[in-house]
């Protein structure tokens, strides 16, 4: 399987790189530029199945600049993995306009924009993943809190949305909600390891492989409420 991997210098990213190559999965991973250090290191260990590419989502000629570069190529899937947050205690009343904007345009937009320059090298029964969350699902928000980080992830879920039915083919459409994972963004705090989450959610994607449509689904498989 030929993977192209948004968002994997760090945290899930890269720990999603480093199970699909354990799996044999030819990947095309991406970081910003100065952040591949850990990405080229794995490239070392698996020369053969990794390639390494510099690309800021949030910057649209960096995206088509990747597009021209990856050339003619298919791919089996594409994964997007984007996300920032604001100060856990900031509300809506709080948030800076500038500080909004960027969770929106990082976590929500720019994901999308991938999606669409990218949905042309994605194989006619491949799949579209993205890194979603639990936290955007508006079924489950009783108790409020992160609320801006909240917005972005189901104003993402709109998206996919949108994309699918104007995409109504064969391929797989994936919303991928990871858990609340011990990484520089969940903090120490968070119930799950990377351990426990990354490999199950890859294990998820691979049983959806060919399920034609949207799918928003945790790490275990369970269907996520809208």
């Amino acid at each position: 399987m030929k993977i192209l991997l948004i968002g994997a210098s760090r945290g899930l990213g890269y720990a999603l790189a480093e199970n699909m190559l354990q799996r044999g999965y030819q990947v095309v991973a991406t970081g910003r530029a100065h952040s591949t250090g850990k990405l080229e290191q794995l490239a070392i260990r698996y020369p053969q199945q990794l390639t390494v590419e510099s690309v800021d989502i949030t910057e649209p000629q960096q995206v088509n600049a990747l597009h021209q570069r990856l050339g003619n190529g298919q791919f089996d899937m594409l994964f997007v993995n984007a996300g920032v947050k604001n100060d856990d205690r900031e509300t809506i009343a709080d948030v800076s306009t500038d500080e909004f904007i960027r969770v929106m345009v990082t976590n929500a937009l720019s994901p999308l924009r991938v999606i669409e320059t990218f949905k042309d090298r994605v194989t006619s029964q491949g799949t579209i993943a993205v890194m979603s969350s639990g936290q955007g699902s508006i079924t489950n928000n009783t108790n409020g809190n992160y609320e801006v980080y909240r917005g972005s992830k189901a104003a993402l879920n709109m998206f996919m949305r949108s994309f699918a039915a104007r995409n109504p083919d064969g391929r797989t459409l994936l919303l991928m909600a990871p858990g609340w994972v011990q990484t520089d963004m969940g903090g120490p705090e968070a119930r799950l390891t990377i351990d426990e989450s990354i490999p199950n959610l890859l294990n998820t994607m691979e049983t959806y492989v060919g399920r034609t449509g949207l799918h928003y689904l945790d790490y275990l498989g369970r269907v996520v409420p809208w």
